[in-house]
């Protein structure tokens, strides 16, 4: 029980050292949308994760997954910049305090909305102080402490992987449905042209042999 409760109070302490904001955002046609975050001390990493998609009835007329993204800090000092991008995922320390400003630009696109779903993590590089227990000694916190954090870390990973995965699955999926509705319009169309000759040639059989008939008359 007391172990239990050991690792039960480091995961807490893991808890509250991380600050994270994920968000979904329907970025309009020619719109730049920023999102803020403060950093109240230096040296803390900060990770940020985008990943870009079309809303269903756009993907049938045109546009790309892709958004134009820049991370600017203090002092109006850009940290990160990208264009044409569909995904990002990026860690990066902070140098300065004060506010870092987390943008999006959509403004290439004249007609094509898109979601944009995001994170923003801010990791304190401090790590919290194991709780005591009696009778264990500091090398056993320590590795115990060492596998927390290793365990932390792939969770973290293992997230980021869900994500990506998602969005491959809905960019996926969006293919799907607009070759599905493409077929779908096209076989309609080949139907329509078949039974559009049929009729001619059947007026066109019909016209020689009534000809026919009144020059035999």
């Amino acid at each position: 029980m007391r172990f239990a409760a050991l690792v039960i109070g480091i995961l807490a302490a893991l808890v509250s050292t991380v600050t994270a904001t994920a968000l979904t955002y329907r970025l309009e046609a020619n719109e730049k949308a920023c999102f803020y975050n403060y950093v109240d001390e230096r040296n803390t990493k900060v990770a940020f994760y985008f990943a870009c998609e079309l809303t269903f009835p756009k993907v049938q007329s045109g546009g790309s997954f892709d958004v134009d993204y820049s991370v600017v800090g203090p002092g109006d000092k850009v940290v990160l910049d990208g264009t044409k991008e569909r995904q990002g995922d990026f860690v990066f320390t902070a140098q300065s305090v004060g506010e870092y400003r987390f943008c999006f630009n959509n403004e290439m696109s004249t007609f094509a909305e898109k979601m944009v779903d995001f994170e923003i993590a801010i990791e304190n590089e401090e790590r919290a102080q194991l709780p005591s227990r009696q009778g264990a000694t500091p090398e056993q916190a320590s590795a115990l402490e060492e596998s927390i954090f290793k365990l932390s870390a792939q969770l973290s990973t293992i997230s980021r992987n869900q994500k990506y995965f998602r969005t491959r699955e809905n960019r996926n999926f969006s293919t799907v449905r607009s070759t599905e509705r493409r077929i779908f319009n096209f076989s309609v169309i080949e139907g329509l042209m078949m039974v559009s000759m049929a009729g001619l040639q059947v007026f066109v059989v019909r016209f020689f042999f009534q000809g026919a008939r009144k020059g035999y008359v």
